[in-house]
């Protein structure tokens, strides 16, 4: 019997929100999600690519996790944690109002992996960075994670703020680059990058460690701190996180917006004039 792939799942009907899906493309990849009717789908503003005709498109405040009963402070709260991680103060919600099978597809705007997570399998609970929730089957809360150390408060960075996605149901979270999964021991150590390190199930403890002596912090180029993330629980490492591609293509771009053309000329000015850049 071959081995059931990561990227696609056919929907089991004794488990609740549980949803058809497929990932396809390797370094863009786009996520096509096929609903039942009566079935919805929660996903970030602007996510979409396609979708079929019997799907129906509503924007809600905040995460859309509280239903139709929830009363506004509730949907402001909602809203407003969003808002502190950076997202949209709306989701859009996705519903089959037709018969038989609908299908409806969204995109990471970066390059990078589209990871599926069942929140069921992680003890309802995943721990991210606040820019990486794509979608999810509906009834999946996205929250607040404040670290909790003053060290990590301080100089955090990425790190610091977080997205809490809480629930049973079907997440899919968007890395950039390669994502490697590391399930560590109790007592377990493992040293990241704050902005390679994209998810983790909130068994496992965060804080940040030192990169090392004065020379390295003057020269090596990797920042003052490292998150030092102890076991037991699973870690998800993303090989390029945005920050890192954003600042090497403002770098490369340089202060006349990427109009120079021979970047590794050693004539400078002269090599611009020559070369037809000026």
């Amino acid at each position: 019997m071959p081995h059931p792939s990561p990227w696609q799942h056919h929907r089991s009907s004794s488990i609740a929100d549980d949803i058809d899906f497929e990932i396809k493309g390797q370094e863009l990849q786009f996520l096509e999600i096929e609903l039942d009717p009566g079935e919805s789908a929660v996903a970030e503003a602007g996510a979409l690519v396609w979708k079929d005709a019997a799907v129906d498109m509503t924007t809600v405040f905040g995460d859309g996790s509280g239903g139709q009963g929830a009363g506004f402070m509730g949907k402001l709260l909602g809203a407003g944690r969003r808002l502190v991680t950076g997202e949209s103060l709306f989701t859009t919600v996705f519903t089959h109002q037709g018969h038989g099978k609908a299908r409806v597809a969204f995109a990471s705007p970066t390059p990078g992996a589209i990871l599926p997570l069942r929140l069921g399998d992680l003890g309802g609970r995943l721990i991210c960075q606040k820019d990486s929730f794509l979608a999810a089957a509906k009834g999946v809360s996205i929250g607040i994670h404040f670290q909790k150390r003053v060290l990590t408060g301080l100089f955090g960075g990425e790190g610091f703020i977080m997205q809490k996605l809480e629930g049973d149901g079907w997440v899919f979270v968007q890395m950039g680059g390669t994502v490697v999964e590391r399930t560590l021991s109790a007592g377990e150590e493992l040293h990241v990058d704050t902005g390679c390190l994209a998810a983790m199930t909130d068994t496992v403890d965060f804080d940040l460690v030192t990169a090392g002596g004065v020379k390295s912090v003057l020269f090596g180029g990797e920042g003052l701190f490292f998150a030092r993330l102890r076991g037991p629980g699973k870690v998800w490492i993303q090989s390029l996180p945005f920050s890192r591609l954003a600042g090497r293509m403002l770098a490369a771009a340089g202060s006349r917006g990427g109009q120079n053309r021979g970047e590794g000329s050693i004539l400078g000015g002269l090599g611009d004039f020559v070369g037809g850049n000026n």
